[in-house]
């Protein structure tokens, strides 16, 4: 049985109803039989009367979701996580397809076909120049040295300086330290956020240990490139392959004079599969095969060694949703089974069944949404903080504008589903049957 504060709290309800109720019906007692809450709209135009029934409404759903506080805000700190959850797992996996993202379909791979390890006579320039459609060559070659201690992991490339660069006008450097680098032998540059992470100026000296060509190298800094937007890789550091051809034939005649790959540049990038094939036409049956393929299509075979993780993560992320729907929806139960009393006293008084429902639905919504903004606020900061700890791991780590969007769209579809069952039941209670608990 009820205590006698909670009759209290339920006759002065009632009181209040009937008032606004009676109210009501004097001001325009036609719209009674409609369930129309407010009676403003039979003195004040349709759109005056409109914004002050949302006004109302809003002010109501605010009070109801204010009731129990401590619930409300469990519920809240739940969606936050589960938002903020959903939207770092979302980011995770953009930046695992960044380097294909930020590819330019004017540019083509050329490798072994066998495999990246096995590396390509630097005479292979040469003939595919001559192919038609390629406007330019260059070529790069994998060092992976290390800086101080493995866990300072960061790509390193010898290129040839002048053709590499002319390739990707991405990276932006100044003349000057351009200049500087064309010219010293053992002069490298590095993106702005690998300097920055490890407070390198121009000038510095650089030491890497190397492990498949090993000793010890030093290489000056001579400049630190930008990226031509946010989507350039600014983590990598590039020196000349020339150095680093003159050392191993010194060590290693026979390795000498080969790179790893070469890159293609397209007069038309629409001709990437015909050029793709005739460059590899020009090499079939010789000792080192070729397979050229798109920028993009290079960078997605690494992205696919990993794939089974990225299904995982994105399944994970839609998991931690479904889990905090079932939490909101067992809420919004809890909160419409307590109010059963309150809903069917509000038919009584001639409040429609879609009133009802949608004083449920608001507060539903409202829960849902206060969560969701509060996530995607905390989204930036810690993903901010996770690039961070994570290095040079994820050279691009950036939220894409469509990642806020589906954390918004997904709180939504948590609030509106929360209450779909208990707003639809309020809706079609039998006023006889909430009227039972008053008493």
């Amino acid at each position: 049985m009820p205590s006698s504060g909670t009759r209290v709290s339920s006759d002065q309800g009632l009181e209040r109803l009937k008032s606004q109720s009676s109210k009501f019906h004097a001001a325009r007692p036609e719209a009674s039989r409609a369930g129309t809450p407010v009676a403003v709209s039979s003195v004040l135009p349709p759109a005056a009367a409109f914004t002050a029934f949302f006004v109302y409404l809003l002010r109501l759903i605010l009070k109801n979701s204010l009731r129990h506080k401590l619930r409300t805000i469990l519920t809240v700190a739940g969606i936050v996580v589960a938002i903020t959850a959903f939207g770092l797992l979302h980011t995770i996996v953009d930046a695992w397809y960044a380097g294909a993202n930020a590819s330019s379909s004017a540019r083509l791979v050329t490798r072994n076909s066998i495999s990246l390890t096995f590396s390509l006579p630097l005479n292979y320039a040469q003939r595919i120049r001559q192919v038609d459609g390629v406007t330019g060559v260059s070529w790069a070659n994998w060092f992976g040295g290390v800086y101080i201690t493995e866990r300072n992991f960061f790509p390193q490339f010898a290129i040839d300086a002048p053709t590499y660069l002319a390739a990707y006008p991405e990276f932006l450097l100044s003349p000057e330290e351009k200049k500087d680098f064309f010219v010293d032998r053992q002069g490298c540059i590095v993106g702005r956020k690998l300097a920055d992470k490890y407070g390198w100026k121009v000038g510095d000296q650089i030491p890497l240990r190397g492990t498949i060509f090993p000793g010890t190298w030093t290489f000056n800094l001579r400049g630190i490139y930008d990226g031509a937007d946010k989507g350039t890789d600014q983590s990598t550091m590039f020196f000349h392959w020339s150095l680093l051809n003159e050392t191993i034939k010194k060590r290693f005649s026979r390795r000498g004079d080969q790179t790893g790959v070469f890159i293609v540049q397209l007069k038309d990038p629409d001709q990437a599969a015909p050029v793709s094939a005739a460059i590899d036409s020009v090499f079939k049956n010789s000792l080192a095969e070729t397979l050229t393929e798109t920028e993009k299509a290079f960078q997605l075979g690494f992205v696919a060694m990993t794939e089974a993780i990225l299904l995982a993560i994105q399944a994970v992320s839609f998991v931690v949703i479904i889990i905090i729907m079932a939490v909101m929806a067992n809420t919004m139960a809890m909160t419409a089974r307590e109010r059963g009393s309150e809903y069917a006293t509000m038919k009584a008084l001639g409040f429609g069944g879609g009133y009802v429902a949608l004083l449920i639905l608001g507060e539903s919504l409202a829960i849902a949404l206060a969560g969701g903004v509060i996530g995607v606020l905390l989204t930036f900061p810690l993903a901010h903080g996770f690039a961070d700890a994570m290095g040079s791991l994820f050279p691009i780590f950036l939220i894409s504008d469509e990642t806020p969007a589906m954390q918004l769209g997904a709180a939504l579809v948590v609030g509106l589903a929360a209450a779909a069952l208990p707003a639809w039941r309020a809706a079609n209670i039998r006023i006889v049957d909430g009227l039972r608990a008053v008493g």
